[in-house]
């Protein structure tokens, strides 16, 4: 029987071989979700694969490239109250989003849960997930696992309601660690974020899918902060890429990135207040990766 409860969303571009494995594995579910696409523009033929051999799998056919921001139309569009995210290489393990659902429905601050990753045919773990689970915030007496504030955008599940009340993820990132601020917008707003180990995902990388991706994570750090950190903590940040910049290829060109979107980060700048930005401080590791 289908669980009304729960839709699942799926921001894909030019994947269609992967997007189709992606579909073959959520649509053979227990629960049997309803599964939306949001089409970033493919020109691979992704649209007429759709039709083709997923007719039951709705699809949002977006008429640019939206980048992540393709999910905030796909929850929009999908109106059940919880929200879970796969990307074209990633799905469900069966069952999982069941206990997503419990966990949701015990714990009514909970806007968006992380779950534990297992990445490619071996299910190694996501070194992420061990960062999440000793997460330094610890548990929350009205949240389940651990309070973290961040997550893989592969492997989260989102009461809608919240994700809606935080706006989403944010048109100035476009893509590449944009999860971040999510976090922090829903923390902002008073929603929880947690851990949650018992919720696996499964991730099947291509080996070159991550090509130009250090380069917009490290933009996009450096955009968060300026967006809603301390400026003192803005500023560090920028003089780190900056000086990075002087020999690495790669921290120029995201430097460049960087003050290329800087006008309209600083025009949406929404400092966080005290109580999120004294635990966005404790899970500031030296290599800027925010659990």
């Amino acid at each position: 029987m289908t669980d009304s409860r729960v839709g699942i969303v799926i921001a894909t571009r030019d994947r269609c071989t992967s997007l189709a494995r992606t579909l073959r594995h959520l649509l053979a579910l227990p629960e049997r979700p309803p599964v939306l696409v949001a089409d970033n523009a493919s020109t691979d033929g992704t649209r007429a694969m759709l039709a083709r051999d997923f007719p039951q799998v709705r699809v949002l056919a977006l008429p640019r490239n939206r980048g992540a921001l393709a999910r905030n139309h796909g929850v929009r569009a999908l109106c059940t109250p919880y929200v879970a995210f796969s990307d074209d290489d990633s799905w469900w393990a069966p069952g999982a989003l069941d206990r997503a659902v419990g966990h949701f429905e015990a714990h009514p601050r909970l806007g968006l849960l992380a779950a534990r990753t297992l990445v490619g045919p071996d299910e190694a773990p996501d070194p992420l997930d061990e960062v999440l689970a000793h997460s330094p915030l610890g548990p929350a007496a009205d949240l389940p696992g651990s309070q973290v504030l961040g997550f893989l955008g592969c492997a989260a599940v989102a009461r809608r309601e919240a994700y809606l009340d935080a706006g989403g993820y944010h048109q100035v990132l476009f893509f590449g660690g944009e999860e971040t601020l999510l976090a922090y917008d829903l923390a902002a707003r008073g929603w929880g974020v947690a851990h949650c180990p018992d919720v696996v995902a499964h991730h099947h990388p291509a080996p070159a899918s991550r090509t130009g991706r250090p380069v917009t994570v490290r933009r996009n750090a450096v955009l968060t902060a300026w967006l809603r950190r301390p400026l003192p903590h803005a500023l560090a940040r920028t003089r780190e890429l900056a000086g990075a910049a002087r020999h690495d290829s790669a921290a120029r060109r995201a430097l460049r990135e960087t003050l290329v979107r800087l006008p309209s980060a600083l025009r949406d700048r929404r400092p966080l207040p005290a109580h999120v930005e004294r635990a966005a401080r404790l899970l500031d590791p030296a290599d800027g990766a925010t659990p």
